[in-house]
């Protein structure tokens, strides 16, 4: 028997005022998303933005519905509508954030495991990393650089690829 173990990297900053500007600028942008964010039935919004290679960003909110689970994450809206629209585009970064009045929200809100398995098999098409910030608004940021950080076990089989 072998015992192997996982090392995950990742950086964590205590506000916006610590990130560089093109990261903060993409974190509001993330904020902004919340706006369009469909959830009647949790009231829990999250948001995402995209930062593409060459610039562009693309927004994204999560979109419930009453036939659940019909609706869908905030990470996978943005990154099914960049793969619809531009399937060539490069993924740098995404920051993710998330709001409620239900309760404060205390730590920085992550991805879930089918939001994860997505964004893997886009960093594996696109042969690039993608960094990933999950942004508590008015507390702390974490920056994760590549989805094997988050998803160590990512299902993953090359003959599948087309």
């Amino acid at each position: 028997m072998d015992e192997r173990n996982f090392r995950i990297s990742y950086q964590s900053f205590k506000g916006l005022e610590e990130l560089s500007e093109k990261d903060k600028a993409l974190c509001l942008q993330a904020e902004e998303a919340l706006k369009t964010s469909y959830s009647p039935y949790s009231k829990f919004k999250v948001g995402t933005a995209l930062q593409l290679k060459g610039g562009k960003v693309v927004l994204g909110s999560n979109q419930e519905n009453v036939a659940y689970p019909s609706g869908l994450c905030a990470e996978r809206v943005a990154l099914f509508t960049i793969g619809s629209a531009d399937p060539n585009a490069v993924i740098e970064s995404m920051a993710i954030t998330a709001k409620t009045d239900n309760f404060v929200i205390e730590k920085p809100v992550t991805s879930c495991g089918a939001c994860l398995q997505v964004m893997a098999e886009v960093e594996q098409k696109q042969k690039q990393e993608i960094e990933v910030l999950f942004y508590c608004i008015n507390g702390e940021i974490l920056k994760v650089k590549g989805i094997k950080n988050l998803l160590p076990f990512v299902f993953v089989e090359e003959r599948l690829v087309v």
